[in-house]
């Protein structure tokens, strides 16, 4: 999708800290961290939000998520553990609409988040 700030990162159109890409995923930095550890994790495949993915997507899904263990584990959090947040549309808090997980870690989370 043209317009979509995550394809343009992908397409390396805008600079990224990348920590990892594949043939399906691409991951990096979050340019505003709200903890030690957070990083994106987003399909190549341009779906608008978990809740926009279809069946078709299923593999993909199960793979990102996979990943974002694995990732987190290499970022230092595999001692005490991370949070994993995928946000959905506008009372989920998605700022943008390209299906992103959010990994944060190397610190205490609270909850209710907020």
């Amino acid at each position: 999708m043209s317009d979509c700030i995550f394809c343009k990162i992908i397409a390396g159109e805008i600079p990224s800290e990348k920590i990892y890409e594949d043939d399906d995923m691409f991951a990096f930095r979050d340019i505003t961290p709200q903890a030690p550890v957070h990083f994106l994790l987003v399909p190549r495949k341009h779906i608008t939000s978990l809740m926009a993915a279809e069946k078709g997507d299923g593999p993909l899904l199960g793979k990102m998520l996979y990943k974002a263990g694995e990732l987190a584990a290499a970022q230092g959090c595999s001692e005490k553990g991370a949070r994993f947040v995928v946000n959905c549309g506008s009372d989920g808090n998605q700022t943008v609409d390209h299906l992103h997980i959010h990994i944060l870690g190397g610190r205490m989370m609270m909850w209710p988040p907020g």
